[in-house]
């Protein structure tokens, strides 16, 4: 081989080594970019996913529909001691409460003839005027809300205790049960002032006393629950008042046959 062709073969050689540097390097810079908007979409991917999350949050702290309550402020405490009730209800007797809060009405059909120690507790405290002007003390998400409390806080109540009846039925407390209060150290069954109406879910060892099941506003009560804290279990974000419970009492249907 000639010299003169020697160097031209040198030469494209070259210029084919080049060529094939250059499209590695190229390959190269894609891949790059490609792993640099990787790393930066997710994320942006992540913080978008975190926005909703919040978002979802806040709506479920503060829906829409809690924009209904009437705007309120925290009554004073009380300061109440009674004496436990000595009267009876007449089992022959349906009771129904009407619950008005600044948020909208709640009736709840009383289980007098299953829970009759648990209801003339709560028929009592009503009809002494107990519930007027307490605030609703504690909101948990899907959960429930609380009530019931002179102190208007999550600790108080009447001045006594009664031991009523749990259920006995699974599931024990389903979305609408209305029931008894306590603190874990108190016996099962342990009935004060402060009730609570289940909202969600509750999954609950049969350790409170029934008191009866919402008819009418489990949405109301929903709306309240609406405002529970960011936490998602604790005192509300914006007061809302229990104004009064009424007690109604109606002959009982007689039973159907089928």
């Amino acid at each position: 081989m000639s010299k003169a062709n020697k160097r031209e073969r040198q030469r494209e050689n070259r210029e084919k080594r080049r060529e094939f540097e250059g499209k590695i390097q190229r390959r190269q810079r894609l891949m790059k970019t490609a792993r640099t908007f990787a790393i930066i979409a997710v994320p942006v991917l992540i913080v978008g996913v975190v926005l909703n999350l919040n978002n979802s949050s806040d709506d479920t702290s503060t829906g829409s529909d809690s924009k209904s309550c009437a705007e309120v402020k925290t009554p004073p405490a009380k300061k109440v001691s009674l004496d436990a009730p000595t009267d009876t209800l007449d089992v022959n007797q349906s009771y129904t409460a009407t619950i008005d809060t600044s948020c909208g009405t709640i009736a709840v059909d009383l289980a007098a003839q299953s829970y009759p120690v648990s209801v003339n507790n709560f028929v009592y405290l009503a009809n002494q005027k107990f519930y007027d002007d307490l605030a609703v003390v504690r909101a948990a998400k899907n959960f429930v809300i609380q009530t019931g409390s002179p102190t208007q806080t999550s600790s108080g109540g009447p001045g006594y205790s009664v031991a009523a009846e749990v259920p006995t039925v699974e599931p024990y407390y389903p979305a609408g049960t209305v029931a008894w209060a306590k603190s874990g150290a108190e016996p099962a069954g342990t009935a004060g002032s402060q009730f609570f109406i289940v909202t969600g879910n509750a999954p609950l060892p049969a350790d409170y006393a029934v008191i009866g099941t919402v008819s009418k506003g489990l949405n109301v009560a929903r709306n309240i629950e609406k405002l529970a804290p960011k936490s998602g279990d604790g005192a509300l974000t914006r007061p809302v008042v229990m104004k009064k419970v009424t007690i109604t009492t109606g002959a009982i249907p007689p039973a159907t046959t089928p």
